[in-house]
C-alpha cells in the first residue's frame, strides 16, 4: 500500500474517532439547557449522559465479532448510521425517555470507532509503525474533548442544543460516506469469519474470571472511569460551583483539559518505552502515572494554591496514563486471546465510566439546590468518594503477585 492511500485511511478513521469523542462530551455543554428547559436533576443528567457508556460497553462483544467478520470499513460505516439516528432522536426529544433512547443509540453507533481504526491501521501499515500511529490516532480523536469546551459554548450562543444535535447527524452521515467510499480494503486484507460468537464469549468468560486480568485493569479502569465521568459532564459544574469560576473560564479550562489529555497520550507512550529500556516496565510506569493522577485530584479537592491552568493541565496529562493498560496486557496475555482481552477491558472500562458518572449525579442530589446550584460540599464529596475508590484500586494494582498468563490456560 502506498503512502498516500495509507495516509487517507488514517485520516478518515481518525475523523470517525474524533466525531465519537465529540458525542461523548456534548452533554457538558448541553447540561445547563437541559436543566433549564426540561427540569432535569443532577441524577437525571448523570443517568442520561452515562447511558452512552453503558450501551458502548454492551455493544463491545457483538461489535467486535462484526469487525472480525465484516471488516473495519463496513462495520464502522453501518454503526455510525445508528449514531446518526440516535442524535436525531435526541435532538427531537422533549422528555427524558426520548433523550435516553437517543443517547443509547449514539453509544452503540460509535462503539467501534477506535477498534475499527486500530484494525484498519494494522492491515495498512507495518507492525513496527503501529505504536506511533495508534498513539497519534488516540491523540487526534482526543481533540474532540477540546471541541466540547469553548467552541461548543460559542455554538450554543448561536444555535439551540436541538439544532446542534441534528447538525451532528449530518456530520455523521458525511463521515459514513468518507469511510464507505474513501476506504478500499484489498481482497487479501478483507476480514473473514474467525470464530463463532459463542466461542468468543467462552474465551471472554475465562478472561473475566482470571485474577491477573482484574489486577491489571483495576487502576486504569477506575481512574479512567473517574476522569471520563468528569470530563464528559461533571468537570464544568465542579469548576463553576465548587471552585467559583466564571462560565467562560470553565469553558476555556475544559478545552485545555482536552489538549492536555492529547499531549499526555503522545508523551506517555513515547516515555514509557524509553524508561522501559532503563529498567522501569510499562506496568509500573502506568501505575506511577495514575498515582500522580490521584495526587492531583487531591490537590483539586483541597484547592491547593496552584494556578488553575497548571493544575487542570496536570490532571489531563496524568489521566492519559490509563491508555497504557493496552500495552501492559499485550505483554502479559498470550497473543491468541488479545482481541478478547481488549474487548473485555473495554467493557469493564466503560462500565466504570457509566457507574461513576451516574453515581456523581445521585450524590449531588443528596444536597438541595440553591437557585439551581449545588453547594461546593456536594461536588467535593462526590470527588472524594471517587478518589477513595481509586485508592482501593491502586492497592489491588500494586499487590505483589505474578503477572503472567500462559497460552496453555486458553487451549
Amino acid at each position: 500500500m502506498n503512502a498516500k492511500t495509507g495516509l487517507r485511511i488514517f485520516l478518515i478513521f481518525a475523523t470517525g474517532y474524533f466525531l465519537s469523542y465529540i458525542y461523548r462530551g456534548l452533554n457538558i455543554g448541553f447540561a445547563p439547557f437541559l436543566t433549564a428547559e426540561l427540569g432535569l436533576s443532577a441524577g437525571d443528567l448523570g443517568l442520561l449522559t452515562s447511558v452512552y457508556f453503558a450501551s458502548f460497553a454492551l455493544a463491545q462483544l457483538p461489535a467486535g465479532l462484526a469487525l472480525d467478520t465484516y471488516g473495519a470499513r463496513k462495520t464502522e460505516a453501518c454503526l455510525l448510521l445508528v449514531a446518526a439516528l440516535g442524535t436525531v432522536i435526541y435532538g427531537m426529544s422533549s422528555g427524558m425517555m426520548g433523550l435516553i433512547v437517543g443517547r443509547f443509540l449514539i453509544g452503540i453507533g460509535v462503539a467501534v470507532c477506535l477498534g475499527a481504526a486500530f484494525m484498519a491501521l494494522a492491515k495498512s501499515f507495518p507492525v513496527s509503525r503501529l505504536p506511533m500511529l495508534n498513539g497519534m490516532m488516540v491523540a487526534l480523536g482526543g481533540m474532540g474533548g477540546v471541541v466540547v469546551g469553548t467552541p461548543l459554548a460559542s455554538l450554543l450562543q448561536l444555535y439551540s442544543w436541538q439544532t446542534i444535535s441534528i447538525g451532528m447527524a449530518g456530520c455523521t452521515v458525511l463521515v459514513v460516506a468518507l469511510i464507505w467510499f474513501g476506504v478500499i480494503e484489498p481482497k487479501a486484507q478483507q476480514a473473514s469469519p474467525k470464530m463463532s460468537f459463542s466461542k468468543q464469549l467462552e474465551g471472554t468468560k475465562r478472561i473475566l474470571s482470571h485474577r491477573v486480568f482484574w489486577q491489571l485493569v483495576s487502576l486504569p479502569s477506575v481512574c479512567g472511569g473517574a476522569f471520563y465521568a468528569a470530563q464528559s459532564l461533571w468537570v464544568r459544574p465542579y469548576m463553576i460551583q465548587a471552585q467559583g469560576m466564571l462560565p467562560e473560564q470553565a469553558d476555556r479550562l475544559v478545552s485545555l483539559l482536552g489538549i492536555s489529555l492529547v499531549a499526555g497520550t503522545l508523551v506517555s507512550g513515547l516515555l514509557a518505552r524509553k524508561l522501559e529500556r532503563l529498567g522501569l516496565n510499562v506496568f509500573r510506569f502506568a501505575g506511577l502515572g495514575l498515582l500522580t493522577f490521584l495526587f492531583i485530584q487531591l490537590g483539586i479537592i483541597m484547592q491547593w494554591p496552584i494556578p488553575h491552568a497548571l493544575l487542570w493541565s496536570a490532571y489531563g496529562i496524568s489521566a492519559s496514563c490509563n491508555i497504557l493498560a493496552y500495552s501492559v496486557m499485550l505483554e502479559v496475555f498470550p497473543q491468541q486471546v488479545m482481541g478478547r482481552v481488549t474487548t473485555a477491558f473495554n467493557m469493564v472500562y466503560f462500565v466504570c465510566i457509566f457507574a461513576m458518572q451516574m453515581g456523581i449525579g445521585y450524590i449531588l442530589d443528596v444536597w438541595p439546590q440553591q437557585d439551581g446550584v449545588y453547594p461546593a460540599q456536594a461536588h467535593m464529596t462526590a470527588w472524594g468518594i471517587m478518589l477513595g475508590l481509586q485508592l482501593l484500586a491502586a492497592l489491588w494494582y500494586f499487590w505483589p503477585s505474578t503477572l503472567k498468563v500462559e497460552a496453555a490456560e486458553f487451549v
